[in-house]
């Protein structure tokens, strides 16, 4: 769940800022590009969404890397980063009060940052900036994909960005009571994604039968043929697949019934751009912005607890 958030005045630019003169509407923002003002005086780091997860570093052999779905996901938006280390704990009961916050930095003003606000035993994170982006696309917010948190859920929601002239928040429902839930420094606590949303009310979802579709079904055969015929010879501790390990045909983007057959939209690695300082004079994009002591920004450049490797070019 996120909510609009009128709670904290947009700041006023650096010194070295001219302010520009204000016209009747803001002009529209250009395909391609999200917009990200701050709206207190510090806001918190956005860097591409990293890959590596700590239970997927955990899993044997990292097996579960090996699954591209997961890894795309992981991939496919930007991180909100918790500024400072703190822990959470609801005391079950229905009051904005009945949640407290600890910052581990005694000085940091946790009330910017986060706060109990919609009671419910719902956490409240402010982010820190407006987003707009271009007509027809809108921000999905959600917490960071296929990263389990034990006693809170992050909640989700669509934004009309394209047109919202004030921030959102982001939630974080309790599901115990009287359990210390822990967010790390730079660990996520939003994580946002481009959607084009408004064709998915024209798709019309269809039930059909492969048998309608021979082409489909041998393909689909061809795959099941395989996969039996593989997880056959690993129960049989075959030693050449073993050594395989795994098929690749969804990962290299083949069939597997043809794999000379390759998709030719196939994308088994996500690059999504930093945040940069966009120069007013020119429209072009300056240095790459973070806070002090903040990760790059690189995809997989921030390294869970008990991360590792997560660079590394898998096949």
């Amino acid at each position: 769940m996120t909510s609009p958030d009128q709670s904290h005045a947009a700041t006023a630019p650096p010194e070295n800022i001219a302010p520009m003169a204000e016209p009747d509407r803001p002009a529209p923002v250009a395909p391609g590009i999200i917009e990200v003002f701050p709206v207190m005086p510090q806001h918190w780091p956005i860097v591409p969404g990293r890959l590596e997860r700590p239970w997927m570093e955990a899993y044997p052999q990292r097996h579960a890397y090996r699954c591209l779905p997961l890894n795309m996901a992981n991939t496919t938006g930007w991180e909100i980063l918790c500024p400072v280390g703190l822990t959470a704990e609801w005391n079950g009961g229905p009051l904005s009060t009945d949640i407290t916050i600890i910052p581990d930095d005694p000085d940091f003003p946790i009330e910017h940052l986060a706060s109990g606000h919609f009671a419910w035993g719902i956490m409240t994170f402010h982010v820190s900036y407006l987003f707009r982006t271009a007509p027809g696309w809108r921000l999905w917010v959600m917490g960071p994909p296929n990263w389990p948190k034990d006693g809170i859920y992050p909640l989700q929601g669509l934004v009309e960005t394209d047109w919202l002239p004030f921030p959102f928040t982001m939630n974080w429902h309790f599901t115990r009571a009287h359990h210390k839930v822990r967010f790390e420094q730079f660990e996520p606590i939003a994580f946002v994604t481009l959607m084009h949303d408004a064709a998915i009310e024209e798709a019309q979802p269809q039930l059909r039968y492969m048998v309608e579709e021979p082409a489909l079904l041998r393909q689909y055969e061809g795959w099941r043929e395989s996969r039996t015929n593989f997880n056959d010879r690993l129960n049989q501790r075959d030693e050449a697949t073993i050594k395989a390990g795994w098929q690749r045909h969804y990962f290299v983007g083949e069939r597997a019934d043809d794999p000379s057959v390759k998709s030719v939209n196939h994308v088994n690695r996500r690059r999504l751009k930093p945040l940069a300082r966009m120069e007013p004079a020119t429209g072009k994009a300056g240095k790459s912005q973070g806070a002090k002591g903040a990760p790059s920004g690189k995809a997989g450049a921030i390294r869970p607890r008990g991360g590792g490797g997560g660079g590394k070019k898998r096949r």
